[in-house]
């Protein structure tokens, strides 16, 4: 029965993810772009996203073994699979989901006739955040039990999660200062929704031969879990899930525990042809105030029995009567805190940086030359990314080429190379129709044919109406 739980532990922590988003970072002709790099190039004079469709953004994948490795139809007993997958796992892989969902978006540019190299871009988007770390220990613990596992010691820090839903109100200033640079600032206002983290836990668990056949199991632990907005929607009686929808939308804009941050980007245009952008995400903080709990664990605690705690399950007990006779045991040796302490959260920081060389001069119909000094038809270069998380920070290097069709369609082509996999191949096109603008945008192409055993998966698409610059 215990494989059942773990069963549902190690697909959680199978997957994970990174929020880079190389296929929108640089592509200057979707308004978003500038969400990537505030310092990015404008090109056009205004525009409006459609509400709730102009951008919606999801990523997944894999960090370790996959669940096609687990649950595949290839003759390998289950127990095996599994005992392998847990094996090869480490506490650094780790389970997450990210999704993002623009509310509304909107920018214009100004200045003199002559020359609008001002830019102000406004909006507000939602984001679920989802992070798990793979808890190696607890997983062995629970695959094999204590019983086979005397005098090793487990360690509880492998156990580290946070989750975060926020709502984000913003407002950009990019300007052209001349032909070769260009800088940007993006201020914003965090809202979050609810809250979770547990990222810093110490301590570990041994069982150790006592006299008389009985075994000391000894835990020395430091573990601590901090929540907001999340237990009055718990702890009140009320179970109509439609009150407390009623309490999450109030939370979006100034209901719930708020927070500042700032992005910072530039382009800087080294040649004609060679250009060099970075930019800094998210450098900011939510402060948690508003309906706090907070539950700690702290102390050496020594628990005598005949028998080992995590024992193997009797024949016909179920998964719930199990780890409930567990949780009874718990209770009898744990002293859970219970504090209502304000705490503070830094947002996970992004950083980007790309290399990028044009070439393909557009060409006029009626004479043999260039349009425009600065209007290439391709362009290829390599990004480097990179995001805070709480064990270590996830890297990610990309090479792309970028296409200019025709005047309605641009193509972008990534191949980008992380922790995860060496053969992300992705695919981006953004298309316009008069003023209309369309874009979709994928990762991990060639692995959607067995979504069960890819490394990762992304999309994003949108809808803006854009009033490009003559």
């Amino acid at each position: 029965m215990r494989k059942l739980f773990l069963v549902f532990t190690l697909q959680l922590c199978l997957f994970s993810f990174s929020q880079n988003k190389q296929l929108l970072y640089g592509f200057s002709e979707i308004p978003q772009s500038l969400m990537q790099n505030p310092g990015g190039k404008v090109k056009n004079d205004w525009y409006v996203g459609i509400p709730l469709l102009s951008h919606f953004h999801v990523n997944v994948g894999i960090s370790g073994s996959t669940v096609y490795d687990v649950f595949a139809d290839n003759d390998v007993d289950f127990n095996v699979k599994l005992r392998n997958a847990v094996n090869s796992m480490e506490p650094t892989d780790f389970y997450g989901f990210n999704q993002q969902l623009e509310i509304f978006s909107g920018g214009f540019a100004f200045g003199s006739s002559f020359n609008k190299n001002e830019y102000i871009s406004f909006g507000m988007y939602q984001e679920l955040d989802f992070l798990l770390y793979f808890p190696k220990d607890f997983a062995v613990l629970a695959l094999e039990g204590n019983q086979s596992n005397i005098n090793r010691f487990f360690d509880a820090s492998d156990l580290s999660v946070v989750a975060d839903v926020v709502s984000v109100l913003h407002i950009g200033y990019n300007k052209k200062v001349d032909d070769k640079f260009t800088f940007g600032v993006r201020g914003k206002i965090y809202s979050s929704i609810a809250n979770v983290s547990s990222t810093k836990n110490k301590g570990s668990f041994v069982t150790v031969p006592g006299e008389n056949n009985v075994y000391n199991h000894i835990f020395d632990l430091d573990l601590a879990l901090q929540t907001s907005g999340i237990a009055s929607l718990i702890d009140d009686e009320n179970s109509d899930v439609s009150n407390d929808v009623d309490v999450l939308k109030k939370r979006v804009l100034f209901g719930g525990n708020l927070g500042l941050g700032v992005d910072f980007g530039f382009t800087y245009q080294l040649t004609d042809q060679w250009s060099f952008d970075a930019s800094l995400l998210d450098v900011g903080f939510i402060s948690h105030t508003k309906d706090v709990e907070n539950y700690a664990i702290n102390g050496q605690y020594t628990y005598n029995g005949v028998n080992p705690l995590f024992s193997p399950a009797d024949d016909g007990q179920t998964a719930d009567d199990y780890w409930s006779e567990i949780e009874e045991d718990f209770e009898d040796i744990f002293t859970v805190d219970t504090t209502a302490t304000k705490y503070t959260k830094w947002r996970p920081v992004k950083f980007n940086a790309s290399l990028n060389y044009a070439f393909g001069k557009k060409q006029s119909q009626y004479c043999n030359c260039a349009v425009d000094d600065s209007d290439y038809l391709n362009a290829v270069g390599l990004q480097l990314y990179g995001i805070s998380r709480p064990k270590r920070p996830q890297m990610a290097l990309t090479a792309y080429y970028y296409r200019h069709v025709f005047n309605g369609l641009r193509l972008k082509a990534a191949y980008t190379i992380d922790s995860y996999s060496f053969n992300n191949l992705g695919l981006g096109m953004s298309a316009h129709i008069w003023g209309a603008n369309f874009y979709v945008m994928a990762d991990n192409l060639l692995q959607y044919k067995n979504v069960y055993d890819a490394q990762s998966v992304s999309l994003q698409l949108g809808f803006n109406y854009i009033f490009n610059k003559k």
